[in-house]
């Protein structure tokens, strides 16, 4: 998130008190001028529609008195940005630039199917052909997104991974997309993953169904 403020405040600012001083006419019929234009980059069509629309009532102001937080509040509650830049374009106009969240996981709460976003916010609508994986059972994001940084730091790829299933011990089972079970210990590591990988791309190991490594400094094979 940024708000940017062009260095052009200035210049009009002491333009208004230069046109004030010189004619006190001029003073109380000067006017700022209001906000004309709002550029949105990143969103679809559709999209930057709908936040222009939550945005409109910004074109009464100017960006002298413009209220930041109402902007931020606004685009903090819209679940598919994940990051945003505000740029104060004086006199009169704005630029938001927009990333769009990343596509995690899909999950379901309360009956219904929703994707979760590198924003950590759940998403409604819900694109069902993406390739990523379905968490089952309850899970705190922070528990989720420290996986997923386990499983990218490692030579595991996340884009092979079908489920993840999720324990209220804090532990995760992952079923890749041949099928294979791998039962992480609570503390997975980097380390724990690697070693996963070896198996996997081991011939030796072709038909293992199954790679137990919940018990400390012990592997389980099931074939």
């Amino acid at each position: 998130m940024l708000l940017r403020i062009n260095k052009k405040i200035f210049f009009y600012f002491f333009l208004f008190i230069f046109l004030g001083t010189l004619n006190n006419k001029n003073f109380y019929n000067f006017e700022l001028p209001k906000i004309n234009k709002i550029d949105v980059i990143g969103l679809d069509k559709k999209q930057k529609k709908e936040l222009l629309e939550k945005l409109n009532f910004v074109k009464l102001n100017n960006l002298f008195f413009l209220d930041d937080e109402q902007i931020i509040k606004i685009l903090d509650s819209i679940n598919l940005i994940d990051e945003y830049f505000v740029f104060k374009k004086y006199p009169s106009s704005l630029k938001i630039e927009t990333i769009k969240v990343q596509s995690l996981a899909y999950t379901k709460k309360k009956g219904n199917i929703f994707i979760l976003g590198s924003n950590g916010k759940l998403l409604k609508n819900v694109n069902k052909n993406l390739n990523i994986p379905f968490i089952f059972g309850d899970f705190e994001n922070e528990n989720f997104f420290k996986l997923k940084k386990t499983i990218q730091e490692s030579k595991l790829n996340y884009s092979n991974i079908r489920n993840l299933y999720s324990f209220k011990s804090g532990r995760w089972d992952i079923e890749t997309l041949s099928g294979i079970l791998i039962k992480l210990p609570i503390n997975e590591t980097k380390k724990n993953l690697d070693f996963c990988f070896e198996i996997l791309n081991d011939d030796r190991f072709k038909d293992v169904k199954m790679i137990d490594l919940r018990q400390n400094q012990k592997l389980i094979i099931n074939e």
